[in-house]
């Protein structure tokens, strides 16, 4: 069942929530960086893919002082070698860029992914740092055997404040993969979806591209 777009510039505190995008993605969809008898069949159910790499990530990040500076380039390596093979992010920015998606061109798509990724990656690598005491708890989770999309519900206690955050998972062949992810009500792609939308409204989707590209080289110099 679709859900409505909110009006994402009528949302409070978005850029708290934007920033615990990546942090979500980082707990959402890392995996063990040393071998685990869970390495082949945790993405066997959605709640136990979260729950299993939660645990494993949040101990990856706090073993690495690197990552928890906002390192770039080690956020950008954990993200391509652990992260990736657990999500489908080209789902991601095809629900993102929405009915524009499919007037892209193949080279179009690739490069919109790229440089989406990337620029998801520079601007939130510092949500990183705030992996420390938190602790994790699920809600109660219930699918029916035939269902291909699901949303596993979590709470994360962050310095006394409860943080909504949640992720929608869909099921590709017999592995489960993540796409979305919700902070405080907010899901990723609705938010991303009306500045896609009115860049290439504006100017094209090669316009798109180039925003995109333009942003990161602007964070990259900042660095």
């Amino acid at each position: 069942m679709k859900r409505p777009i909110k009006n994402v510039a009528t949302m409070p505190s978005l850029i708290v929530r934007m920033r615990y995008w990546l942090l979500a993605m980082m707990l959402a969809a890392a995996v063990l960086v040393t071998k685990s008898p869970w390495a082949e069949v945790i993405d066997a159910t959605p709640d136990g893919l979260v729950k299993t790499l939660v645990s494993d990530v949040m101990t990856s990040i706090k073993a690495d002082k690197d990552i928890q500076s906002g390192n770039v380039t080690k956020v950008m390596s954990l993200v391509e070698t652990k992260i990736v093979p657990y999500t489908n992010f080209q789902k991601t920015t095809q629900l993102a860029m929405g009915k524009n998606w499919s007037r892209a061109t193949p080279e179009q798509q690739k490069q919109i992914m790229t440089e989406f990724k990337s620029l998801l990656i520079r601007t939130y690598a510092g949500a990183l740092t705030q992996v420390k005491d938190q602790t994790v708890t699920y809600r109660p989770f219930r699918m029916d055997p035939a269902d291909t999309e699901v949303v596993v519900k979590t709470q994360v206690m962050n310095k006394g404040d409860a943080i909504q955050i949640d992720y929608r998972l869909e099921k590709v062949g017999e592995t489960w993969r993540l796409y979305d992810i919700n902070v405080l009500g907010a899901w990723l792609i609705e938010a991303y979806r009306g500045q896609f939308n009115n860049q290439i409204s504006a100017n094209g989707i090669d316009g798109l591209i180039k925003f995109l590209q333009d942003r990161n080289a602007t964070l990259a110099k900042a660095k």
